[in-house]
Formats: C-alpha cells, structure tokens, sequence
C-alpha cells in the first residue's frame, strides 16, 4: 500500500511539475498573464490530484478511498511543510479549501482507480 501511494505522489508532482513548465512557458512567450490562466492552473491540479489517486488505486488494487485519501493528505502535508518552514506562512482559508477538494478528488481517484484496475485483471 505504501509503494502505491508513494505512486501516487510521484504522479502528483511529476504532473504538477510538467504543468508549471508549460504555463511558465505561456506567461513568458504569450501576452497572457497569472490572472487570466487562473481558472486553468486550478483545473489542471485538481486533474493531477485525481490522476495521483487513480494511479495509487490501481496500484493498490484495494481499499481505494484509502489510497487517494492517503496521497492526498500526503501531498497536502508536503506543501504545507513547504510553506510553513520555507516560507513561514499558515495556509490561508482558501488553500484549505482548495486542499480539502484536493483530497476528496483524489479520494475519488482512488475508488476509480481500483474499479478499473481490478476489472482489468478480471477480464485478463
């Protein structure tokens, strides 16, 4: 169960990481600014937290709620340690509304997860 979470993680950051990239390419190269890619950027990490938990469900292969709630926690977790003793700031109310989504999206990552991978190893 660890290795899939630890899977699901990887995911998260990996996604989170390519996605930074591109949109840090659009803000230089393109006339768009921070505030008109907003929405998007929110849309994009909620898709990599439910992608992590997809990943460390099907990895898992049960107890999927509990995988994607373990990866988001997890994630929620490192970013908050980042903040706090990198930049030693609280989350604000709102980061902890977007991490509570954060964690009910990759909680349903992870049911989804399983279903898919054991209805392939069923059907294999």
């Amino acid at each position: 169960m660890i290795r899939a979470i630890f899977y699901g993680v990887i995911t998260i950051f990996i996604s989170a990481i390519i996605c930074s990239f591109i949109f840090a390419l659009l803000l230089k190269l393109t006339s768009y600014d921070e505030t008109s890619l907003r929405w998007v950027m929110h849309v994009l990490a909620f898709l990599s937290l439910f992608f992590g938990g997809l990943i460390a469900g099907g990895k898992g292969k049960v107890r999927g709620w509990l995988l994607g709630g373990a990866t988001g926690v997890i994630f929620t977790t490192i970013i908050f340690l980042f903040q706090f003793l990198g930049m030693n700031q609280m989350f604000s109310p709102e980061q902890w509304g977007y991490h509570a989504g954060f964690l009910i999206t990759a909680i349903i990552g992870g049911m989804i997860g399983v279903n898919v991978a054991t209805s392939r190893s069923r059907s294999a």
